[in-house]
Order: C-alpha cells, then sequence, then structure tokens
C-alpha cells in the first residue's frame, strides 16, 4: 500500500505542475474579436469590420480623409495630425436592424453612431439620429443630458448612466424595428422611443433639429462612424437586418 502511494504521489504531482507550464488554449466554441460564432451566422448576424480592413466603408460623401486608422484589430479616429476629416458611412443601407459594437473614448472626446443617413446634407448628423458616444465624466463643457452616452443625441436623455469611464470599452446595442428605437449600453436600457408620433415630431421642432428639416425623416439609410475630432475607437461591430 505504501509503496503504491509513493509510485502514485510523484506522478500526479507531475501532472498538476505540467498543467499550470502548458498554456492554456481558447475555448474553440468562442468567438475573438471581430468575429461571428456558427451560431450567429446562423441568426442572420453579418461582420461590418473584419479588424483589418475598412471593406464595407467608405467616407460621407466620397470626402478624402486621413484621420482614419486600424490599430490592433481596432477602427481609430485619430484626434492630432489629421488634416481632412470626414465621417465613414456603410457602403450598404439599411432600414430595420439590429447593431452591435464596442467601443472607447479618451478623454475629453466626443463621438456618435447615425443610422438612416442620407447624402442630401453638407453633414451626416443632419439627416440621421444619433446614438451619442462622448466621456461623460471628462468632457470639458457641462453636458445636458440629451448629450451624455446612449441618449438619442438631442431628442432623447437617456434613462440612465451606464458608461465607463474614458479609455474602457462599452458594449452597445442599437436596435431600430420600423418606429420603434431601442438604446442599450452595458446591458442596460438607456432609451426606448417611437420615431415619427406627434411626441417625436414635437421634440424635433422645438429642440436643436427645428432648422434641420431633413433630420430623422428618413425610413432607411447609411450607418455611419461620426469623426467629431477623433478619440474613438470601435471593435466588433456587427449587424442583423430585421
Amino acid at each position: 500500500m505504501m509503496n503504491k502511494f509513493k509510485l502514485i504521489a510523484p506522478i500526479a504531482f507531475a501532472i498538476l505542475l505540467a498543467s499550470f507550464l502548458v498554456p492554456s488554449r481558447k475555448n474553440p466554441f468562442q468567438s475573438g474579436d471581430n468575429t461571428l460564432t456558427a451560431a450567429e451566422k446562423k441568426e442572420g448576424w453579418s461582420l461590418l469590420f473584419d479588424g483589418k480592413t475598412r471593406d464595407g466603408w467608405r467616407t460621407y460623401k466620397n470626402l478624402p480623409e486621413d484621420s482614419w486608422e486600424i490599430v490592433n484589430g481596432q477602427l481609430h479616429c485619430k484626434k492630432d495630425g489629421v488634416t481632412k476629416r470626414a465621417d465613414l458611412v456603410t457602403k450598404d443601407q439599411y432600414a430595420s436592424f439590429e447593431l452591435q459594437f464596442d467601443w472607447k473614448v479618451d478623454k475629453a472626446s466626443n463621438s456618435g453612431v447615425l443610422y438612416h443617413v442620407l447624402e442630401t446634407q453638407k453633414s451626416s448628423y443632419e439627416t440621421g439620429p444619433e446614438y451619442q458616444l462622448i466621456d461623460d465624466g471628462g468632457y470639458p463643457e457641462k453636458l445636458e443630458d440629451w448629450q451624455k452616452s446612449g441618449a438619442d443625441y438631442a431628442m432623447h436623455a437617456p434613462l440612465k448612466l451606464a458608461s465607463k469611464p474614458a479609455g474602457e470599452f462599452n458594449h452597445t446595442r442599437l436596435v431600430v424595428n420600423g418606429a420603434h428605437v431601442e438604446h442599450w449600453l452595458n446591458g442596460v436600457k438607456v432609451a426606448d422611443f417611437m420615431a415619427w408620433t406627434p411626441e417625436w415630431e414635437k421634440l424635433k421642432s422645438t429642440g436643436k433639429w427645428k432648422d434641420y428639416p431633413d433630420y430623422g425623416n428618413a425610413k432607411s439609410g447609411y450607418i455611419a462612424l461620426q469623426d467629431h475630432g477623433g478619440g474613438i475607437w470601435f471593435k466588433n461591430i456587427k449587424i442583423k437586418k430585421l
């Protein structure tokens, strides 16, 4: 009995030691950054960013730019060393959809993701509603509630503040199903509203958009990543048509 124990114990110790020394492998059923699982593909999800190229994107009105770059699998809008700025828009247009993406901002930075964008005006924000992205805690100017992360910019303030500090990644879900729109931020529903109702029309006509007649009218259009002076990072951008 004692001899068997003396033989088994060193073997067990060696196996335990080896388990610490051998590098752990990722679960083959889990998806890495900028990829889709088999289940997501079956559900109809499509990647809008592969982490390597800007295939599927172009600049708004095909304007020249030197502000966007791809770094470590992330789409980055630069703050410094930029001479020409432009928003990025999808090559395809979308009506009803669910969009998910991860994002982070540099300190004091500001951006947004817009949808139902048309190229009929000088800037994308003149037609497309915006899911606001901003450094809530470190922005140098006083923010109105409708300017904070997760807001339907200048229309509906977030129901809760759910953003992470500058430099940390957040996860967003934007669901547009006909007139019904939901904004989610880090698992929290931060906006839920109906477009084109009398209430919506009143918000538009009495607020920031009163002088922008084309704002929010389109039922389909491009998705845009806003270049608002840089300092924004995106990854894991994926979309599913509804």
